[in-house]
């Protein structure tokens, strides 16, 4: 299915303010239309935030590939001391 480019902005604007109000409350994930796809780019504290909104991306626009640079942000403690000099 060919999408004209406003459309495809306007699911991808769509997609962003659904990614904001769900469960994770995303502002820090962009989605943004490249060439016919989608990128979400951004970091999030946990996997399961990254795969939740990975799979409401897909749902969303199941007719576009959906590309996933999305980060897990390191939120547990360190696995040793720093050591300062």
């Amino acid at each position: 299915m060919n999408q004209h480019p406003e459309s495809l902005e306007y699911r991808v604007a769509h997609l962003a303010e659904r990614l904001a109000a769900g469960v994770c409350g995303e502002l820090g994930v962009r989605a943004e239309a490249r060439g016919g796809a989608v990128l979400l780019t951004g970091t999030v504290p946990s996997a399961q935030c990254r795969d939740d909104i990975q799979r409401i991306a897909r749902e969303m626009l199941a007719d576009l590939p959906v590309h996933c640079d999305i980060v897990v942000a390191e939120t547990g403690p360190p696995a040793h001391a720093e050591d300062l000099p």
